[in-house]
């Protein structure tokens, strides 16, 4: 089973895992949902990760890098 974008803890989980170098109150919504639809696990439709998602995401990615 692959990630979809309702999975918002892993998919940030994975980001920092992933790009320790990227900060990620920084990181703009064009390469945020570009990163999350390369990670190798996901699997979902890149058109369903709209701007309410990736607010999700980069929250919850700049809790997991604290």
């Amino acid at each position: 089973m692959g990630l979809k974008w309702a999975d918002v803890q892993e998919i940030a989980i994975q980001l920092a895992d992933g790009r320790p170098e990227a900060d990620p109150r920084y990181v703009n919504f064009v390469d945020l949902h570009r990163w999350v639809v390369s990670l190798p696990e996901f699997d979902d439709d890149p058109a369903r990760g709209g701007e309410k998602v990736l607010e999700a995401i980069q929250a919850a990615w700049i809790e997991e890098a604290d």
